[in-house]
């Protein structure tokens, strides 16, 4: 004679009982406020640590070009001028994007590093004093009494080289953004002086349109050598034609050029002192440090409970039972 033995099994449900959740935390609530309060002391102790930064933008815009020039010399006289060896293209480069890409070029700005003197004030500075308007250095690296960079551990001196001057400006000081719809284009600087900023971005349109001009009227000047050369070894009228208008549009350009300020870029907003800080967002970092210890503090409470007792208990409130009959 047999017997039908029956089991029953009970399975716990996958659903995540909150009644068992809410109790945990409420368990561990001294430890989430500990840990939200240490957080957002170390938040506020970092937000007022971190010292003002400003920002001084100057908007600019394309100078106008003339029109004509070597372009309208290229569709008349080319294949004239080819015959004599000249290639005049098919009409003149976007000055502007040049003008954009040597803005942020390593040899640009290294030159103007050099030109300004600004190794001091773009490496060994740690703030400045708003009241009384002096730097503070980093005195760690440099020495403002006997102005020299101090040795590291390693007898290397902490003097920059050009390669981090220029890091350290296009990272932390320094941007370019241009809106597509108008073309306008805005330079925008960063430090801790306002002053400094505002005096950086002036500069650095003022030297673009500078380096600019000077190449132009250096390249036009090569140009109107070369064709006053080849004016004087030939004897063909058209060719001559050719030379005398193309040395006349040379000519145009150098004079133009030493006469236009601003020469690729014109200021439609320039810089002014800021009055506000861009940097840092004091606010917005003590709530974000709150935020990050309120989490930590429950991660670290189910991670208690987790070890404590297990995952089931801290998951489900049902238990697993087995009945035979």
């Amino acid at each position: 004679m047999s017997e039908n033995v029956t089991q029953q099994t009970y399975y716990p449900d996958d659903e995540i009982d909150l009644r068992e959740l809410f109790s945990t935390v409420w368990r561990g609530k001294w430890i989430i406020i500990l840990a939200t309060f240490i957080f957002a002391a170390a938040g506020v102790g970092f937000a007022l640590y971190k010292p003002n930064i400003y920002q001084s933008s100057v908007l600019i815009a394309p100078a106008q070009e003339e029109g004509g020039g070597l372009g309208g010399l290229a569709s008349q006289f080319g294949g004239l001028a080819s015959l004599a060896g000249i290639n005049l293209g098919g009409g003149s480069s976007n000055k502007t994007v040049i003008a954009k890409e040597v803005l942020q070029s390593r040899a640009f700005l290294t030159n103007f590093f050099h030109r300004h003197d600004l190794e001091v004030p773009l490496m060994a500075l740690d703030g400045w004093n708003e009241k009384s308007g002096e730097w503070d250095y980093d005195q760690d690296k440099y020495n403002p009494e006997t102005s020299e960079w101090l040795l590291d551990s390693d007898g290397e001196s902490y003097k920059p080289t050009d390669w981090e001057m220029v890091e350290t400006f296009r990272e932390d000081h320094f941007s370019v953004s241009e809106a597509k719809e108008t073309g306008m284009i805005t330079v925008s600087v960063k430090h801790y002086s306002p002053v400094l900023a505002k005096q950086w971005a002036e500069k650095l349109v003022q030297d673009l349109n500078e380096h600019m001009r000077k190449q132009d009227v250096e390249e036009a000047e090569a140009r109107i050598a070369y064709l006053e050369e080849k004016l004087d070894e030939t004897n063909v009228a058209g060719m001559q034609q050719v030379f005398y208008q193309l040395i006349e549009n040379e000519t145009r350009t150098v004079m133009l050029a030493n006469a236009q300020k601003e020469y690729v870029f014109k200021t439609i907003d320039p810089a002014v002192i800021a009055e506000e800080k861009a940097e840092p967002k004091r606010a917005l970092i003590c709530v974000i440090a709150t935020l990050l210890g309120g989490m930590f503090g429950v991660f670290i409470v189910f991670i208690r409970a987790f070890i404590g007792s297990g995952p089931d208990k801290v998951l489900s409130g049902h238990e697993v039972s087995d009945a035979a009959v």
